[in-house]
């Protein structure tokens, strides 16, 4: 019964505040250098060198570059101004994203 009662008065917060809104002047600005990936694709098999970040940031527009190493946890959080570079054991690149 209090379960049912603090999910009901959970609710009706929630759809009072969804139901006001955020003007658009208070939302946060998107970042500058919206990352595309497909320009970059052609790379996936090349070998990861700090040469061959410069040229990723270059084809995809990113700001920000993440290399991520072979059995690593990375953080889901998006950018759309980074580019994210997988890569196995040997340094091959295995997949290029943004976000």
């Amino acid at each position: 019964m209090i379960r049912t009662a603090l999910a009901i008065a959970a609710s009706a917060l929630l759809a009072s505040c969804a139901a006001q809104g955020v003007p658009p002047e208070e939302l946060p600005a998107m970042p500058e250098g919206e990352c595309k990936a497909p320009p970059a694709q052609d790379l996936v098999g090349q070998k990861a060198t700090a040469e061959l970040g410069v040229e990723l940031l270059r084809r995809t527009g990113a700001k920000h570059l993440r290399w991520v190493p072979p059995r690593s946890a990375v953080t889901m959080d998006y950018r759309a101004d980074r580019l994210t570079v997988g890569y196995d054991d040997a340094y091959t690149i295995v997949r290029i994203s943004c976000g």
